[in-house]
């Protein structure tokens, strides 16, 4: 019995550990620079981090999107990024923040900043 038992201990330690490394995301960022592009970091229990970048020249839009859930309405923020193909479509939808799920009026407030950047890049003289 105590072989089980210690076994069941260990699968279970090992389990933990898992979930801490791959799936227990404490912490996301944002961090947007109009020149370059859109990186986005998640920090998980364990330490290790993971980091996304997008050029900024694959970004069409961000946009706050809805979606039903059980009974409730939730709110997260897209990045969208640009068919190459064709230059008015949307070749995929990058969500963000999906481990914080972070309230509405915070989304908005990243919403904005995120759109200031987006609305300063286009108003910007291009250099060839």
């Amino acid at each position: 019995n105590s072989i089980v038992l210690s076994a069941a201990i260990f699968v279970t330690l090992i389990g933990l550990i898992i979930y801490l490394h791959f799936v227990k995301i404490d912490q996301e960022s944002l961090l947007v620079i109009g020149s370059l592009g859109i990186q986005v970091t998640s920090s998980y229990a364990s330490g290790k981090e993971s980091t996304t970048f997008i050029e900024m020249g694959h970004v069409k839009d961000v946009v706050i999107n809805e979606a039903m859930h059980m009974q409730k309405v939730m709110y997260y923020l897209c990045i969208l990024l640009q068919d190459p193909e064709d230059p008015q479509g949307v070749s995929e939808v990058v969500p963000l923040f999906q481990s914080s799920k972070p309230r509405l009026d915070c989304l908005i407030e990243v919403y904005r900043s995120c759109q200031e950047i987006l609305e300063q890049r286009k108003t910007a003289p291009q250099s060839s």
